[in-house]
């Protein structure tokens, strides 16, 4: 300590350096502000409302579409969701099946979850694009349909 009873301002660096290593960068807000004269100058800011941001790939359209599910009462893991979506397009959101009978009907089934149109229409979810070549939309739609027919995506295992 200073002198003056007073954290010097290199331990106060290193200390602050050290915590937003550590991953703990919210505690570095509640260090004193160096050559701070009052107590309003040392408080911390107000945060911002919690807003979630999402990776744009896999994972955080998996993340995302299971918010949604949660907050519509849709059952579903990360687990299952990611297994049924690498079972039926190997993760690509523009995949499109033009070969099987629901192609040979004129509905060819699209997506990273292989949704045709009409069940896209049936359980999709407001909220997310109304577009069923969107990643979050195709998840959380077919995750809405597999939980009326089988009781969760978690419960498919196969093509449904």
């Amino acid at each position: 300590m200073a002198a003056n009873g007073q954290i010097s301002r290199t331990r106060t660096a290193r200390i602050a350096r050290r915590l937003a290593v550590a991953g703990t960068g919210a505690a570095v807000l509640a260090l004193p502000l160096i050559g701070a004269t009052s107590a309003s100058a040392a408080a911390p800011t107000a945060m911002p409302s919690t807003v979630k941001y999402y990776t744009n790939n896999l994972d955080g359209w998996i993340r995302q579409s299971l918010d949604v599910m949660a907050q519509n009462g849709i059952p579903g893991s990360y687990n299952g969701i990611y297994r049924n979506i690498m079972r039926e397009s190997s993760g690509n959101p523009k995949a499109i099946n033009n070969w099987d009978s629901n192609a040979a009907k004129g509905t060819p089934s699209k997506g990273l979850l292989q949704v045709i149109d009409p069940t896209f229409e049936a359980y999709h979810v407001t909220g997310t694009a109304y577009d069923p070549y969107d990643p979050v939309a195709n998840i959380t739609a077919a995750c809405n349909y597999a939980a009326d027919r089988y009781g969760s995506i978690d419960n498919v295992f196969g093509p449904y």
